[in-house]
């Protein structure tokens, strides 16, 4: 009877780490589904970051299409849009930021150019997940 009960309480627990991996990945694709449109601030890299190295490992350029984003997974791409102007720029999200309290994106200086941007140096934007 012993080997039994242990049969089973190793099934259950199995049951349990499978539910909780399954729940796990359906929380993530939750928060994912949450973030795939967003409304606020976006603000562009200062030169002095150009060649760093972004939380991605890849170094960072001003004339790639590229932004940092606080939470959506490296690799996805969304689209920028100006509601104001209605310019638009797809980029790459290889960083995490802004570390700026009220901004949701920060986009590399040429993604920045074709928002218009650039002058003012922030933008009011609405971004939304592509992948």
């Amino acid at each position: 009877m012993g080997a039994q009960k242990r049969l089973i309480q190793t099934l259950c627990l199995a049951a349990i780490l499978v539910g909780s991996a399954a729940n796990n990945a359906f929380a993530q694709d939750l928060a994912v589904q949450d973030l795939a449109t967003q409304e606020g601030v976006a603000s562009f890299y200062s030169d002095r970051f150009q060649g760093a190295t972004t939380a991605s490992g890849e170094p960072f350029d001003q004339q790639a299409l590229t932004a940092a984003h606080p939470s959506l997974p490296f690799g996805s791409k969304v689209l920028v849009t100006r509601p104001d102007t209605g310019q638009e720029v797809e980029v790459l999200i290889n960083d995490r930021g802004p570390f700026t309290k009220g901004r949701i994106i920060d986009l590399s200086k040429r993604a920045a150019a074709k928002l218009g941007m650039i002058r003012r140096g922030t933008a009011p934007v609405m971004v939304t997940l592509l992948d």
